[in-house]
């Protein structure tokens, strides 16, 4: 079972994002998280601990808050020590509600980290989920280049040498985006969807040989990258083998898996006199008419029929 630990789900970055600050229970900030699940524990609260998700990182809207503050000490104390008896991963007040000392104390005394953020219940528990799904989602790394061409994720793989990362070059050139080059994550996001990108060290960088290490960005500017995308479409690279059949209708659909889930895959031959780049983008919009239903192949093909059977 994946698991992470608070003090790595509350980075410097995501903190600035989540406008957080840690209140109490620093020693508990190698507290382990095993799931993204969240728990509001407004019931909880009123003393009925059966059921009570205490694994989950706790969030303290405007609503426990409020009621915190309408009983009396004696009630809390009492409540406090209930709730403080779990090991709880940490405590999340929004709106800027600041507990009360009493529960800060409980808190140090339980390592249980304790924090304060800015942000609205709704808003905070919305990016909170994002950011478990990226961090318990499946994930692979693969070794491609992943571009954005003209709205569809392509993915180019093939042996080392083939051209993967110039092809992507003469594409962002034309005016496609780049998004990973060299290791590619892929991370399934739902059962039905596979979201690529690059690691934060080498993002918008691509290794030209010849050259060596470009940065796309600065040279093509801003529009010229993203940060992920949707995978919509696999095409490998092949060197030409004259011995091998490749496509020639496109009635036949190949497919590439990952993660369990099948992707329209093309095998694009690369040979002198090929311009690789135009039948990556040929291939993204075929691809995208597909999406809107529109097979090409399989029309002319039942146009072929009918012309035959009525010639008959």
């Amino acid at each position: 079972m994946k698991s992470i630990k608070i003090n790595d789900v509350f980075n410097e970055k995501r903190s600035q994002d989540l406008q957080i600050k840690l209140m109490a229970g620093q020693n508990g900030t190698e507290n382990v998280v095993k799931f993204g699940d969240l728990n509001r524990p407004g019931l909880t609260l009123s003393g009925f601990f059966d059921f009570f998700a205490s694994d989950r990182i706790q969030i303290f809207g405007l609503g426990e808050s409020a009621y915190l503050s309408s009983i009396s000490d004696e009630s809390k104390e009492n409540i406090y020590k209930q709730f403080f008896s779990y090991q709880i991963p940490c405590c999340i007040f929004s709106h800027g509600a600041v507990p009360d000392d009493s529960f800060l104390k409980y808190a140090d005394s339980s390592n249980v980290p304790v924090y304060v953020s800015l942000i609205g219940s709704t808003r905070l528990v919305t990016m909170l989920v994002h950011i478990f799904d990226e961090i318990f989602a499946e994930k692979v790394t693969l070794h491609g280049t992943l571009v954005d061409v003209s709205g569809i994720g392509v993915l180019l793989l093939g042996s080392s040498g083939v051209g993967k990362s110039e092809t992507a070059l003469e594409l962002v050139e034309r005016g496609h985006r780049l998004v990973a080059d060299d290791m590619v994550t892929i991370v399934k996001t739902d059962s039905s969807l596979l979201m690529g990108k690059g690691s934060e060290m080498l993002k918008h960088h691509m290794e030209i040989r010849g050259i060596g290490i470009i940065n796309i960005k600065e040279i093509f500017g801003i529009r010229s990258v993203r940060r992920k995308k949707r995978l919509d479409l696999i095409v490998k690279l092949e060197e030409w083998n004259p011995a091998e059949e490749y496509e020639r209708l496109g009635l036949d659909e190949e497919f590439y898996e990952i993660l369990g889930l099948n992707i329209p895959m093309v095998k694009i031959p690369v040979g002198p006199g090929r311009n690789i780049p135009v039948i990556i983008e040929t291939a993204a919009f075929n691809q995208s008419l597909k999406k809107s239903g529109i097979y090409s192949a399989r029309e002319l093909d039942e146009k072929i029929k009918k012309w035959i059977s009525k010639g008959e």
